[in-house]
């Protein structure tokens, strides 16, 4: 799964990197985004894209109310599960990140890791999002990080990652007019040997803490 991630990049320097013109929302780094957060999503389609902050944790439109829904969408059936196949066949998105948290059990404990690409560039998730609407005229926006099998140095932590997309796949994730499948062969693991982690100290298991702490390499 994905539970928690980081996003430092200045906001100008991700629309320039996904193609993003006009007005900018104000958003602080970040050391330790969790769900139920706001976090920032790219949307639109080819030739005119949004940057705008969705509430991580999907509500489908025909949700009774807007309780916290999941986090996470299984590549394996993400087009066919009710609760996501209407947003990945409409609703696609980017999420951008610069580095992610998992937890691995050892010795009756989880120790937590953070994972990057190599380089330490931003990159971004493969994402959808939904609209929620309320009989009062209320609206919420939500999204979704899609997941996948681990690579092999994600599998030494966890049984699942994110699917980290290539700078290629951009335009046809966010392409309204792209095939199911070929979207579904998209969200593959990212390669391992383009990756790597390192532990962190268990600081980043509370959500309040949102400091540089929270990456720092710890003694496992």
């Amino acid at each position: 799964m994905c539970g928690r991630y980081t996003l430092k990049t200045p906001v100008e320097e991700l629309a320039q990197r996904f193609g993003i013109t006009g007005r900018l929302p104000e958003v602080a780094p970040s050391y330790n985004i969790a769900p139920t957060q706001e976090v920032l999503a790219v949307g639109g389609g080819v030739e005119e894209r949004w940057l705008e902050l969705l509430r991580w944790g999907l509500v489908p439109s025909w949700a009774k109310e807007p309780k916290p829904g999941p986090i996470n969408a299984r590549a394996e059936t993400v087009a066919e599960k009710p609760t996501f196949r209407g947003p990945f066949r409409k609703r696609r998105a980017l999420i951008p990140a610069d580095g992610y948290y998992e937890w691995k059990k050892t010795n009756g404990r989880k120790q937590p890791y953070y994972f990057t690409v190599r380089g330490g560039e931003p990159f971004a998730f493969a994402g959808i999002w939904e609209t929620w609407r309320g009989s009062e005229g209320v609206e919420l926006r939500t999204c979704a990080i899609i997941t996948t099998a681990p690579n092999e140095l994600a599998a030494e932590i966890h049984d699942r990652m994110p699917v980290i997309l290539e700078p290629e796949s951009y335009d046809p994730w966010l392409d309204p007019e792209s095939e199911t499948e070929e979207l579904l062969s998209r969200l593959a693991p990212y390669p391992a040997e383009r990756m790597q982690a390192h532990p962190v100290s268990t600081h980043v298991n509370r959500p309040a803490n949102d400091d540089e702490r929270c990456v720092l390499p710890a003694t496992v």
